[in-house]
């Protein structure tokens, strides 16, 4: 048989752990097994470096030991249990205020706290939770309406939500914007004075978050001011200084675009590409999408029943180039490069979800998007119609 396959003339049973004795006579010598036991009764001089050069390779596969340093071995722990004291091997129940000072402490620092995981890396999943910087706790109602309030912040979607439809009934009624831009400047100046003052005097702020907090963000507890604030700034500011249509737009673009964006963003803006930090490829689809129907819905449905494309309307139903591009093209018939219809309805409202896809995704300077939705929304549907309209 060749050499590679040899197999030891004597069959030779090993402790776990053998003495130097036994290692010295392992030679041409054979013994019956040895329990364990009698090894420890054993008596032996103190451990010597060997080293085994003519071990076969049977007797070295059969001497196989685990590598993993002992401390690994002490600090393995099954995922899912609690620490137990070393005194009394009961579950740790509750944590003093020290302690837990403690253990952020620790978290901050990127250590260790016991656990398979780091105690840093419990601070990233309330950020997956919710939009807010903030964890869960720092409005009451927030802690008992987790889905409803926190999450999903289905009221302040519903106040968000319910802005455009009271624009829709308030054109139908035919109220002029000069009529109610001096009412959102009324309700601007109390608000916002109420919010810095709350931000001055801790007292006031907690009671203003229980009596409020359904509609807050836990990151404006502390640190932001109340997003109402700059809703009602950029509803002034889009009905003030922008023709009546392309106020009326601005605002409803306000009103569900964002709220789209929102909503579709974080059911499915972990499957799309992220645009940047908190904007998603799914969140601007749906903003484009509703932005779109909510132009052709204004300019399709509620102009023509009701008061009709008026004289102060940026866009009356027909888009034409402008004339040095008719010139240039050699359109100088009467009617030519000029659409209208259900195309210009069409073109208009493409553009619209367009402008509202962008207002929404784009961070200028940082400024709260309730604020940037209506004014860049309102500086692209002007700017267009000035060109084309």
């Amino acid at each position: 048989m060749s050499q590679q396959y040899q197999i030891p003339g004597t069959p030779r049973v090993t402790s776990p752990s053998p003495t130097p004795s036994e290692s010295s006579e392992a030679s041409g010598t054979y013994f019956a097994p040895i329990t364990r036991s009698a090894a420890k009764r054993a008596t032996s001089p103190s451990a010597i470096a060997e080293e085994h050069d003519t071990d076969s390779d049977v007797e070295k596969r059969a001497r196989t030991r685990s590598r993993s340093p002992k401390s690994a071995l002490k600090q393995r722990r099954p995922s899912g249990l609690k620490a137990v004291s070393s005194r009394s091997n009961i579950p740790k129940a509750s944590t003093s205020r020290s302690d837990k000072q403690q253990t952020d402490a620790a978290a901050q620092n990127g250590d260790s706290n016991g656990y398979l995981s780091p105690a840093a890396a419990a601070s990233y999943y309330w950020r997956e939770f919710s939009r807010s910087p903030s964890p869960l706790g720092l409005i009451p109602i927030h802690r008992h309406w987790r889905s409803f309030v926190h999450r999903h912040e289905i009221p302040r979607k519903a106040l968000h939500l319910s802005i455009g439809f009271f624009t829709l009934n308030l054109y139908a009624r035919g109220v002029q914007p000069a009529a109610i831009h001096p009412w959102l400047l009324g309700a601007l100046i109390p608000i916002a004075s109420v919010d810095l003052l709350r931000h001055r005097v801790p007292s006031f702020n907690r009671f203003y978050v229980r009596v409020l907090g359904a509609m807050m963000r836990e990151s404006e507890v502390n640190d932001k001011y109340n997003g109402v604030i700059w809703y009602l700034l950029g509803a002034w500011i889009a009905l003030r200084f922008f023709p009546k249509d392309i106020g009326a737009m601005s605002v409803l673009l306000l009103s569900w675009c964002d709220t789209a964006a929102s909503t579709f963003g974080r059911l499915y803006g972990r499957y799309t590409p992220r645009l940047r930090r908190g904007k998603s490829l799914a969140g601007s689809a749906a903003a484009a999408i509703v932005g779109a129907a909510a132009a052709g819905l204004f300019y399709g449905g509620m102009v023509p029943r009701y008061w009709g494309f008026e004289d102060d309307f940026m866009f009356k139903g027909t888009l034409s180039l402008p004339e040095a591009a008719k010139q240039g093209l050699g359109l100088t018939g009467e009617g030519q490069g000029t659409i209208r219809g259900w195309l210009a309805l069409g073109i208009i409202s493409l553009w619209s979800g367009l402008v509202a896809s962008a207002s929404e995704v784009v961070d200028l300077f940082g400024w709260d998007d309730n604020l940037t939705i209506p004014v860049l929304s309102g500086l692209g549907l002007s700017g267009f119609l000035r060109i084309f309209g």
